[in-house]
């Protein structure tokens, strides 16, 4: 979508103030937060694959609101829209994944599928990235949310033939309750369960939130807007490598992903404390990082759900995750307007040295048993 590297601009560039454009964010996030868990269900009982082609579906029209209508409460429509989008598909298509792949006897390739789909989504994002610069130059915004648009409408077909073997639940009379049920039966047979629910929201939440805001990092280096989306492809080159290094770190223990979170936040704080182009770099090499664990957390939730909600405990833990994210949204309201946004980055980073600190504190509890 070319729109993504630029729609914070876009949002800038029509007058408003940071404070606003976070507000859009929380909404963003409390949409996902609603709909998160019963599309989680809904996925369980009827069909992943549909909504999976439903929801970039949404996301299209959104994103056409925004450059035909652009104002605050079409951008705010936006991301209802936009959010609805994330909701179907967030649980549902990992679900999928696993399914088939333990359905082919191939469950234990699922980090390294996932890590390459993620890795050729990264791709996808930088080719979009750098095109949104050219393609903004030349024809505006409307040029840009034209192709995202349509590339909506391509990820939509695309989810039409996804392969899906899982017979439909059959009806009942308690509904989505039903369903929520025999997920959260999962988590009180096994307390480990609700350990890897925890984790993702902890390592997924606040660097996806700060990708939100990249635009406005680089932007503070100095470099015009037409660079901007230069300086992103690198970003986005880091969360590739990230991706791409997920089968072979499947085999991390806790005391790896604490080292992993430590590093990575490190990273984060002083690339964006530099002020300078350069810093990006080290921003580039943090986000790979997050990237990987995130992965990684994904792979320990999936591995310890055993029952037939597995499409709903993984949308609980992106509710988890939601609400992280609200927080963050609305955190960084008040940290970029105050300090800026290279010290709104770093002070991000102690969330992750203090889940780096939790896991290292488990893995030593681990050794002493």
């Amino acid at each position: 979508m070319l729109l993504y590297p630029v729609y914070v601009l876009l949002f800038a560039d029509s007058g408003l103030s940071v404070g606003r454009i976070s507000s859009l964010f929380v909404l963003w996030s409390l949409t996902g937060v609603l709909l998160e868990v019963p599309s989680g269900a809904w996925a369980d009982a009827v069909s992943r694959r549909t909504l999976l082609w439903l929801g970039p579906l949404l996301g299209a029209a959104g994103f056409a609101l925004w450059v035909l209508v652009p104002s605050y409460w079409a951008f705010a429509a936006g991301f209802v829209l936009w959010g609805a989008r994330g909701a179907l598909g967030s649980g549902a298509l990992e679900a999928l994944v696993y399914e088939e792949l333990e359905r082919a006897g191939a469950a234990d390739r699922y980090a390294r599928v996932m890590g390459r789909a993620h890795a050729l989504g990264q791709v996808a994002v930088m080719a979009a990235t750098a095109l949104a610069g050219p393609v903004l130059s030349a024809g505006g915004y409307r040029a840009v949310g034209a192709a995202s648009v349509l590339a909506s409408l391509l990820c939509a077909a695309v989810a039409t033939r996804f392969p899906e073997h899982r017979a439909p639940a059959a009806p009942s009379e308690d509904g989505w309750a039903a369903t929520l049920r025999a997920g959260f039966a999962d988590v009180r047979r096994d307390r480990s369960v609700l350990g890897a629910l925890l984790l993702v929201p902890a390592v997924t939440a606040v660097w996806g939130a700060l990708d939100e805001y990249t635009p406005l990092l680089v932007e503070e280096t100095g470099v015009p807007d037409t660079d901007v989306p230069r300086l992103l492809v690198l970003v986005w080159a880091g969360v590739t490598a990230g991706s791409l290094l997920s089968g072979p770190a499947e085999r991390l223990g806790r005391a790896g992903l604490a080292a992993l979170l430590a590093g990575a936040a490190l990273a984060l704080a002083a690339g964006a404390l530099t002020g300078k182009p350069a810093g990006i770099a080290l921003v580039a090499l943090a986000f790979g990082g997050f990237q990987l664990a995130t992965v990684l957390a994904d792979v320990r939730l999936q591995r310890r759900i055993e029952g037939a909600g597995r499409a709903t405990l993984t949308s609980v833990a992106g509710l988890g995750t939601e609400l992280v994210t609200v927080a963050v949204y609305g955190a960084y309201g008040f940290l970029g307007s105050a300090f800026g946004h290279g010290a709104a980055f770093a002070l991000c980073a102690v969330p992750y040295l203090t889940t780096a600190l939790a896991v290292a504190l488990a893995a030593a509890r681990g050794r002493k048993r």
